[in-house]
């Protein structure tokens, strides 16, 4: 079963060695819990439980008995700790006997001796000698303050050895717990001292009593003879007699003592120099002593000593110790200035820091050391901070991040997944990326790692400075904590403008390596100067902000003042702006090399890779985003701020204009090699012509212009609404005017490449038929009985069927728009040359009839209303026709036409694709 309390344990001893009976004050942990708890004690294996006077749980006075060992330990028992232990030892000293007339050197010290290490301040009182506790029961000490009983009790004092003791103060202060029959004992023990007290001194005279007898016995006798003899004068008189016996004895006496006690004089000299010597030793030995302790570091022995001898012989008169003693404060004020040399020199850790000034608050230095130290630390800070810049300025050194395990802004962005078409637009990063790390990132991230290093230690020798716990106990008694209190109260405004200064040093320097713009044109010779360095990318500005929070968040968790970090966070907020600038600019200088990586492969719906590759670089540079948008604690929403909403708004419009201008480039530039002689008409019945276009294939002009067109599509329905949740996703406003513009400028891009393919391949179209209408001299008002549909209508077919399959091999849902708008031409040009003619004979009208109508019918699938009309207004040009054999030999011919032309006109089948109106 475990005890409740801990067992005894002794941590010191005063003094360490004495002679038997020497009175000793032990002190330990754990001594007991009262004098009724300590049931054994002993030193050097000599019990003196006896002499023991319980003072405290930490405190025991006791006298050493004559013990066997000149060496041993303390060790005190106890009911509630059992057995203890001791980490200190106590050497008894063995007085030399001598003889009465034996030559000695030999001094026992009887002083009694007190401890200036534990209790330094206090002097030699005759309080040391009174009773500790003169009622003879325990003490039980009350609750109430010192200061309630200097009212109650005005002038008068609880200490019994004042003038002005009240018992009743005494009392209450000691025994207020104690018992009606406690304080009935303590008054029958008071009774017993008092009658002993006085019977020690009427026992003392009853010992002498029988000699004062026998002296007054023999007087009375001699004067009896001396009245017999009638005379006291007389020669031979016994009284004469005797005196001569007397004298006689005297100088016998003297001749034969006089050797021995001239001895004895010169040996109580020597005694007494050396009992000097002895009982001041510590002094006469306390410069070297000093000088030795300082080599070796043990400045808390130098400090003990110096305070007990301050204490013991500050105020001396002895000449010989004002002198040792002035050697003394030579040293020590030497000891002053290595400590505050020490303390002062940088750089140094925290924990020197507060050692070395709680010595010189021990040694009372002059002035404050405290805020010594926080002075030089701050210059400290500050040449740190620049001399930082200087090195990669000057591009002497070059910060080696090679064992930098810390992830870099580019490393902590997700890489966004491919998407659908094409592949990403980053050039993989080289081996080599930390090496090429631009310089400005090393600088920020160094002048990081110095203000976190050194800003922590510096703001909590700032905290100790102001609670006080830079000091030992000494100088709580001495009264050095209250005064740093004081002083740090007095000196809160200097170190709030320091802690600025540092701040707005650390903000400065970052401004002149990455928003030299930002500064005051006085600051930027001493911030600025990186000029000619690398423009810096929103990746590695990512980074920047990364690092800078990090600073921040590292100084918030000090509990350092927000209104001291302002400056940073302002910084912050800057950054934040620059990074989103910088990375939509960049980002448009990105989307400009589009254009390069055009292959002109093309999938099942007529799309290249080009609009997934903008989508993909618009996506990861919204990812790269990521940090800077996000919004910390204590920041504010970089996109709520109206100009930055403007101007992110207007870089993504102008990014969006950028990549349609890209196509619009495209689709007017032509490689520098181009199989012109690949005819889109040959071969329309294989059916390997209408595959997708392969890789290696090398665009017309025509093909290009459908190929963008059809990209063009792609952007309006499906990029351009996926990027704007992407933008909403990540907290951009002015969407609906980004999609809305980009929508616009597309659709504007559209019309203009539709209507120029539309000018390509519908004016020849149109253009070929008057000629071929007109070949061989053909006169409506003189022809033949139509046998069929002439050629130029079938090659007018041919060509428009030649259109369908260029359109149909790039894009399916780019057939129905063209077609419509190239038969519109057709029709609109059939319907002015039908127009133009002044008159048809009968079979000039069938023929007509019949070429109109073939060529209706043929193309049905893709006639809008202009069409429609322009063949309705075509057909009633003409005569119409009388009789039935006109009309039936009208259908032949038209059934024999669709007959002979049934696999080329295949592709104009209707299909599930409904004409559009542009």
């Amino acid at each position: 079963m475990s005890r409740a309390r801990q067992p005894p344990l002794v941590t010191g001893i005063s003094p360490k060695e004495g002679a038997a009976w020497t009175k000793v004050t032990i002190r330990g942990e754990n001594l007991g819990t009262g004098p009724a708890d300590l049931i054994g004690l002993s030193i050097c294996g000599h019990n003196c439980l006896l002499t023991a006077e319980w003072m405290s749980a930490s405190k025991i006075v006791c006298r050493v008995g004559p013990a066997k060992d000149e060496k041993g330990e303390i060790i005190v028992t106890t009911k509630s700790g059992g057995l203890g232990t001791s980490t200190v030892s106590f050497k008894l000293l063995r007085p030399e006997r001598i003889g009465i007339l034996d030559q000695s050197a030999v001094w026992v010290d009887e002083m009694n001796y007190y401890d200036m290490r534990t209790d330094r301040n206090k002097g030699i009182s005759p309080l040391s000698l009174r009773p500790s506790n003169p009622l003879g029961i325990d003490t039980d000490k009350g609750k109430i303050p010192q200061k309630d009983l200097e009212l109650i009790f005005p002038g008068m004092s609880g200490d019994f050895t004042s003038e002005n003791f009240s018992a009743t103060w005494y009392i209450i202060e000691n025994h207020a717990g104690s018992s009606f029959e406690q304080l009935k004992i303590a008054a029958s023990n008071l009774k017993k001292q008092a009658t002993k007290k006085n019977e020690g001194s009427l026992a003392y005279v009853k010992g002498g009593l029988s000699t004062f007898f026998e002296a007054q016995d023999a007087l009375a006798a001699i004067h009896q003879r001396l009245e017999s003899d009638g005379t006291e004068r007389v020669e031979g008189s016994m009284t004469q007699r005797l005196e001569n016996i007397l004298n006689r004895a005297s100088d016998t006496a003297d001749a034969l003592f006089q050797e021995v006690l001239g001895r004895k004089d010169k040996a109580d000299s020597t005694r007494n120099a050396l009992n000097v010597l002895q009982r001041f030793k510590f002094l006469f030995n306390l410069p070297l002593n000093i000088e030795r302790n300082i080599q070796k570091g043990d400045y808390d022995v130098v400090i003990n000593d110096y305070e007990k001898a301050k204490s013991l012989f500050g105020n001396t008169e002895v000449p010989v110790f004002k002198k040792v003693y002035a050697e003394v404060e030579t040293r020590i004020t030497s000891l002053r200035s290595l400590l505050m040399e020490k303390l002062l020199q940088t750089p140094s850790t925290l924990h020197d820091q507060k050692r070395y000034i709680r010595y010189l608050s021990d040694l009372h230095a002059p002035g404050d050391p405290a805020w010594q130290c926080i002075e030089a630390q701050h210059k400290w800070i500050q040449k740190l901070m620049f001399d930082c810049k200087k090195e990669f300025i000057s591009g002497q050194r070059a910060l080696d991040l090679e064992g930098d395990t810390r992830p870099s802004a580019l490393g902590r962005l997700s890489h966004t997944t491919s998407l659908k078409r094409g592949g990403s637009l980053r050039t993989p990063r080289p081996s080599t990326w930390r090496i090429e790390t631009p310089q400005q990132v090393q600088f920020v991230e160094k002048l990081s790692d110095v203000v976190i290093g050194q800003l922590p230690n510096f703001w909590k020798l700032w905290i100790s400075y102001v609670n006080g716990s830079l000091f030992s106990e000494t100088g709580e008694k001495s009264g050095q904590v209250e005064k740093s209190k004081k002083n740090a109260r007095q000196r809160q405004n200097d170190f709030k403008k320091i802690i600025e200064d540092l701040n707005n040093r650390l903000v400065k320097l970052i401004r002149g390596a990455i928003l030299p713009t930002t500064l005051p044109q006085n600051d930027r010779n001493d911030y600025g100067g990186w000029e000619t360095k690398t423009d810096l990318s929103g990746a590695w500005l990512t980074q920047i902000i990364h690092t800078v929070r990090g600073c921040y968040e590292a100084l918030s968790a000090l509990e350092i003042p927000n209104d001291l970090l302002q400056a940073i966070q302002d910084l912050l907020l800057e950054l934040r702006v620059h990074c989103i600038m910088m990375t939509l600019l960049h980002t448009t200088e990105d989307i400009k090399r589009l254009a390069e990586k055009e292959d002109w492969v093309v999938d099942n719906e007529g799309i290249t890779s080009l609009p997934s590759q903008f989508e993909q670089c618009m996506v990861q540079m919204l990812q790269s985003l990521k940090e800077p948008l996000e919004i910390k604690p204590g920041e504010m929403n970089v996109l709520q701020i109206e100009q930055v909403q403007d101007q992110a708004a207007e870089l993504s419009v102008n990014i969006m204009r950028v990549f349609i201008k890209c196509l619009e480039k495209l689709s007017t530039t032509t490689d520098g090699v181009v199989d012109t002689s690949h005819n889109m008409a040959v071969d329309l019945t294989s059916p390997d012509r209408f595959v997708s276009v392969q890789e290696g294939f090398s665009p017309t002009s025509e093909q290009r212009l459908l190929i963008i067109l059809s990209n063009c599509q792609y952007l309006e329905r499906h990029t351009f609404l996926n990027l704007a949740n992407h933008f909403e996703k990540h907290g951009f406003t002015g969407t609906e005017k980004i999609t809305r513009v980009s929508v616009d400028t597309v659709r504007d891009l559209d019309r203009k490449l539709f209507e120029a393919y539309i000018e390509r391949r519908a004016d020849p179209i149109a253009g070929s038929l008057e000629p071929g209408i007109y070949a061989g001299y053909f006169d409506w008002r003189d022809c033949q009985t139509p046998t069929g549909v002439r050629n130029y209508l079938k090659e007018a077919l041919v060509n428009i069927i030649t259109v369908h399959a260029e359109v149909f091999t790039i894009s399916k849902d780019l057939v129905p728009q063209v077609l419509s708008k190239i038969v519109e031409s057709v029709a609109d040009e059939m319907c002015r040359l039908m127009q133009c003619v002044s008159s048809f004979s009968k079979n000039g009208a069938l023929q007509a009839r019949l070429e109109l109508c073939a060529l209706r019918d043929a193309i049905a699938t893709y006639l809008n209303s202009e069409s429609n009309a322009s063949f309705k207004l075509a057909l009633d040009a003409l005569p119409q026709l009388q009789s039935g054999a006109d009309k039936k030999l009208l259908e032949e011919l038209l059934n024999k036409f669709k007959s002979r032309m049934q696999l080329q006109l295949t592709c104009f089948q209707p299909s599930s694709v409904h004409p559009i109106k542009r």
